[in-house]
């Protein structure tokens, strides 16, 4: 399973309610529509964790996860130029994205 995440910010001036009204609704059936989509959650970080205990102020407010079967499932429907070009629109409503690509090697 190829598993796509994405931890970001909103832009200083943003209105997060508004926000949080799209990516809840709208957005959340795009992504949930994206052929070879198993599953895909959205999340609201509220608090860092280290080895110094729990802390305030997590470098990302809002994190998205995105489950594929498999690598061609996952560039067919994130790396196509379709896909991309949806993402240079939606990506204006955030800041500071870091896109991570993994491998899901065990779930259980």
């Amino acid at each position: 399973m190829i598993r796509l995440t994405i931890l970001y910010n909103l832009p200083p001036d943003s209105d997060e309610a508004e926000f949080l009204r799209w990516r809840l609704g709208e957005h959340q059936q795009e992504n949930a529509s994206v052929p070879g989509v198993l599953r895909t959650d959205f999340s609201h970080i509220d608090e860092q964790w280290t080895l110094a205990g729990v802390q305030q102020g997590a470098p990302y407010r809002f994190m998205t996860v995105v489950d594929f079967p498999d690598r061609a499932s996952f560039e067919a429907g994130f790396l196509s130029e379709e896909a991309q070009a949806k993402l240079r629109q939606d990506i204006k409503s955030i800041d500071a994205p870091l896109f991570l690509i993994s491998e899901v090697l065990v779930s259980t």
